[in-house]
């Protein structure tokens, strides 16, 4: 197998690729961009990308990652040991426990916020990292609001489901009373502030 090089005259490999693959529009567009870069011959900035991995996919994966981060502010350009690009880590984390789900919430190194969720219902749930693909907010406050919003909304579509293995009452009615307890510890806070 030959190995992969992202050349100046790798046009015809990247419309094969095109080609043979779906793409995501964010993945079209660094395609677009790395097109340029070779009608242009810059072979410095076509270096910059080809920095990225050792194959299409993984270029516009960790150039969509690494640009995702640069929102908040993380401009390290770090790998792991297969060549992924290695997710920054935010600052200022904290976890907030409600029964058996949480809150995960952070900032990066330009204060913009973000949350990911870690819900269980029972025997099911759903869970997502915090990263740079989260959606940022300007302050914490607004964050934690965005955050209790959705999953005390995630919770309260569980209230009498059929299912009760997967989506235990006793433990979908203890979480959204500990959702309710943090909204009301929020706003007395905010009123002694």
């Amino acid at each position: 197998m030959e190995k992969f090089a992202l050349t100046l005259q790798s046009k015809n490999s990247i419309s094969a690729y095109l080609a043979e693959n779906f793409t995501m529009r964010y993945e079209r567009e660094i395609i677009t961009e790395i097109l340029t870069v070779i009608d242009n011959n810059d072979e410095e900035k076509l270096n910059w990308f080809a920095g990225f991995g050792d194959s299409y996919r993984q270029i516009l994966m960790n150039v969509n990652e690494y640009r995702r981060g640069l929102v908040y502010g993380f401009t390290e350009i770090a790998f792991g040991k297969c060549g992924w690009f290695a997710s920054p880590k935010f600052l200022d984390f904290d976890e907030i426990r409600l029964e058996e789900s949480s809150i995960r919430i952070g900032r990066g190194p330009n204060h913009l916020w973000s949350y990911a969720l870690n819900r269980t219902y029972g025997s099911s749930g759903a869970s997502g990292p915090l990263s740079v693909f989260c959606p940022p907010f300007r302050s914490r406050e607004a964050a934690l609001n965005a955050a209790l919003a959705e999953i005390k909304a995630d919770f309260t579509k569980y209230i009498g489901h059929g299912d009760t293995s997967n989506f235990k009452p006793e433990l979908i009615s203890k979480t959204l009373k500990a959702i309710a307890q943090l909204e009301v510890s929020m706003v007395q806070l905010s009123l002694f502030s």
